[in-house]
């Protein structure tokens, strides 16, 4: 039996989100804040016996925040299992309490938890007529989380994340709309308190590892003695009566030492010299405590380590980050082996985020070597380690939107083949993009090198501060990734940058072309030719879906860097690539030359003979914020990010106004007052389309006007 399907609604960072488990291993995969989690409390809620309680406490803060008025909104929390055994004493729990009946035996069962008002403030908002706000806003507005019940529910057959299903039951508050009927039969049947899906499975959560040692010396948290109890519990008493007749005689020894006799003589006779002998005790003596029962003294046990490589043995808190936390993991997963050996029902094992100060292949190995027979494990994470070991089908990817969660299953709707394709081309580096607000593909080395750059020095953020990975598929073969980005899986923006490789002079060979022409010509021809056939690929992989757009160099990487006014950049790289003087002048020359098909072949030679990867190191570092960005690149940028936040713009701003200060411009007067507009930007006097024409006046020739024309 697993957990097969998880619907949230309203809960905490989740308006409406549906996730999808497969049996075995499955992945969490989310940015900080995405809300994992709440994910798994909210999986806890449900099962895990030690949450009970806490399912029946309700807060304001347990409401999705992106709702205008939480007062009279349900959450609800939907489990839904499946492949249940068909063993008897399963079938009993499922049949009486959760099981859908569609047939016998229960193959698929629902367990819900649902908070909602009471009954009397759901019939005053049946009774409210149709748009009748005053009235709801009267209904509502004293009604406080105490006003709330909980309920558990199984055997329901209700799509929860169906928004008209949920104005149906819960209320249409647009429009004031409101059922009579109270109760209806999709909820499912009420349960009673005893009749707990979390007491008859085996059920483990390993929190995140963030203060182990702390766990370590808090008695309840501690590991450790949790498997020491286990093991206590089956001690036969007769044979251990040897050691608690040797802890006995150790205590009477203790107490016999002549200090301690002292010390007791000591402690009354103070006492009856300061309060006198009618208010002293009658006796007082200092005994040794050690436990002798089995449970007792197992509890006292510690554990002692040895790091790698050392035959000292310290305690925990001498251990270094990593090794106390993979300590604690492994303490916590082998409370998970004790667990299961009780034969329950089902076993789950959670982890929450387990890579925390874990070496990158200690992480690798572990996960990949993470598998329980007869056992549903699901692990969140934002380790590209662990993603990159994890399966594609198997995983769920959490985004934020405008403060809301949304849950994407990037393997939806894909056939085996394609997905098999991805899994292999998920390494470490590239698993990036499952973690990424937004994505760029590019097609090689200079792009990967040289974009990060030249969007750091022209607008003074970086890709990442963006939310934006950029990904070398390092070919042309983008429909493998992209195909990830669609309504039906992951629903962020990707952009594609590839070359179209237009032919930067005529291909048809000339009677007076030297073989080195001749050649050129060809290959020139033949790379126009796959660059229009890959447009015609793309546009058709791309269309009618609103999460991918492709973005083409005209011609290529390098030779459309220079055409968008970088000519003199490519030109400081001229004494790196050659040493010889008729070279170095000649190339010069021919950089600076206006004529696309003469400074064209002469980067792309550059390029050749550096190698792309390392020519582009070469022109990253003689970028400055003057470098332009090429027009195509900037659109890319804009679909992938097309909200840029007034704060971050005023900190572009910000900066390009600094490196024209540094630059020793003369403009003092126009810099004081560009400020002044500046200020009035970010405290929102002016709009950004104000601070666009405040900047074009007072520095027109600044390429970050190009930026501000496109955004």
């Amino acid at each position: 039996m697993y957990i097969s399907n998880l619907s949230l609604v309203n809960y905490r960072n989740f308006p409406n989100a549906h996730l999808k488990f497969e049996s075995g291993v499955n992945t969490v995969i989310g940015e900080n804040g995405s809300g994992k989690t709440n994910l798994f409390r909210a999986i806890r809620l449900l099962l895990d016996d030690n949450m009970l309680s806490a399912a029946y406490r309700l807060s304001e803060d347990d409401f999705h925040r992106g709702l205008a008025d939480w007062r009279g909104h349900w959450i609800i929390i939907s489990i839904e299992f499946a492949e249940i055994s068909a063993d008897e004493a399963i079938q009993a729990l499922f049949v009486h309490g959760t099981g859908v009946l569609e047939k016998d035996p229960v193959g698929r069962a629902t367990y819900n938890l649902i908070f909602r008002p009471r009954k009397e403030i759901r019939l005053k908002l049946a009774q409210l007529a149709e748009g009748d706000h005053a009235g709801m806003r009267n209904v509502l507005s004293a009604v406080t989380s105490d006003d709330y019940e909980t309920i558990f529910t199984g055997r329901s057959i209700a799509d929860f994340n169906n928004i008209e299903f949920y104005k149906s039951v819960v209320g249409d508050f647009e429009n004031v709309k409101f059922k009579e009927v109270v109760d209806v039969p999709e909820l499912g049947s009420i349960l009673p308190k005893q009749l707990s899906v979390s007491k008859e499975i085996s059920f483990t959560f390993v929190q995140a590892l963030r203060d182990v040692v702390a766990d370590f010396k808090n008695n309840r948290a501690n590991p450790l003695r949790t498997l020491l109890k286990y093991k206590s519990g089956d001690v036969d008493p007769v044979a251990f009566v040897t050691i608690t007749d040797k802890v006995r005689e150790l205590n009477k020894s203790i107490e016999k030492w002549p200090d301690v006799g002292e010390i007791s003589d000591d402690i009354r006779r103070t006492m009856r010299d300061t309060v006198g002998e009618a208010y002293s005790p009658s006796s007082l003596t200092i005994k040794s405590d050690l436990p002798d029962d089995a449970d007792q003294l197992f509890q006292s046990l510690k554990l002692f380590v040895g790091e790698d490589g050392e035959s000292y043995e310290g305690s925990i808190h001498e251990l270094s980050l990593g090794g106390a936390n993979l300590i604690y993991l492994t303490l916590k997963l082998l409370e998970f082996k004790y667990q299961k050996a009780n034969l329950s029902v089902a076993n789950f094992l959670l982890i929450e985020e387990p890579e925390a100060h874990i070496h990158t292949h200690i992480q690798k190995t572990l996960f990949d070597r993470l598998d329980y027979d007869d056992t549903q494990i699901i692990y969140s994470t934002h380790s590209t380690q662990i993603s990159e070991v994890s399966n594609v089908e198997s995983m769920n990817i959490l985004g934020r939107d405008a403060g809301r969660s949304e849950a994407y299953q990037p393997a939806n709707g894909l056939d085996p083949q394609k997905v098999r394709n991805i899994q292999r081309y998920l390494d470490a580096v590239r698993s990036n993009l499952l973690f990424a607000r937004s994505v760029l593909l590019v097609e090689g080395d200079a792009e990967e090198i040289l974009i990060p750059t030249l969007v750091k020095k022209f607008l003074g953020v970086g890709l990442d501060e963006l939310g934006i990975s950029l990904i070398n598929v390092r070919s042309t073969g983008f429909e493998n990734v992209a195909t990830l980005f669609h309504d039906d899986r992951i629903r962020k923006r990707c952009s594609i940058i590839t070359d179209l490789d237009a032919a930067i002079l005529p291909t048809d060979p000339v009677a007076e072309d030297d073989e080195s022409t001749r050649i050129f010509r060809r290959k020139a021809k033949g790379s126009q030719a796959s660059g229009a056939a890959r447009k015609v690929l793309l546009d058709d992989f791309t269309a009618g879906n609103p999460w991918v757009s492709t973005f083409y160099a005209p011609h290529t990487f390098e030779v459309d860097f220079i055409e968008a006014g970088n000519s003199s950049t490519v030109v400081s790289t001229v004494g790196d690539v050659y040493v010889d003087s008729p070279t170095i002048a000649r190339a010069t020359t021919e950089l600076q030359s206006a004529s696309i098909s003469t400074y064209g072949r002469r980067v792309l030679t550059m390029a050749n003979n550096a190698g792309k990867g390392w020519f582009a190191i070469l022109l990253a570092s003689k970028v400055d914020h003057q470098t332009a960005i090429p027009a195509y690149i900037l659109e890319a940028l804009k679909f992938a990010h097309p909200t840029v936040s007034n704060e971050i713009w005023f900190n572009i701003l910000q900066y390009r106004l600094e490196q024209i200060e540094s630059a020793g411009s003369h403009l003092g007067s126009v810099l004081v007052d560009y400020q002044e507009k500046l200020d009035l930007f970010r405290l929102g006097t002016l709009s950004f389309d104000q601070i666009k024409g405040e900047t074009l006046a007072a520095f027109p020739d600044d390429r970050i006007n190009d930026a501000l024309e496109i955004f």
